[in-house]
């Protein structure tokens, strides 16, 4: 991950933190989507981004979120290398193979990760 993104990564997944620990659930999920799409093509990162998001399910009692984060773990750990939706923002409500489009603040911190 180059450092703007790895910056961002982290500073997505504070964000999430200040988020959860304040009640506010849902902006915490936002942030956890965002960190997904960041981290995404380093393994590491993404398995933690989807880490988080199964912990989330579970304070959220969402059996959708459970289930869905579990395999997307598996997944995260065999196929990252190989390959990745680019921009699937990794929650439970959409395909797990569904490249989507890239936030626009997002996308020039991943410019050199596609090349």
């Amino acid at each position: 991950m180059n450092p703007a993104a790895k910056l961002a990564y982290e500073r997505e997944l504070l964000l999430a933190t200040q988020a959860e620990a304040a009640g506010e659930l849902r902006v915490a999920f936002e942030h956890l989507e965002r960190a997904h799409i960041l981290g995404q093509r380093s393994t590491r990162a993404h398995v933690r981004a989807h880490w988080r998001m199964l912990r989330l399910g579970i304070r959220m009692r969402s059996r959708q979120e459970i289930v869905g984060q579990v395999t997307r773990i598996v997944a995260a750990l065999v196929i990252t290398r190989i390959w990745v939706p680019v921009g699937n923002t990794g929650g439970s409500n959409v395909s797990a193979t569904k490249p989507m489009p890239i936030p626009e603040n997002l996308r020039g911190m991943l410019e050199d990760e596609r090349r």
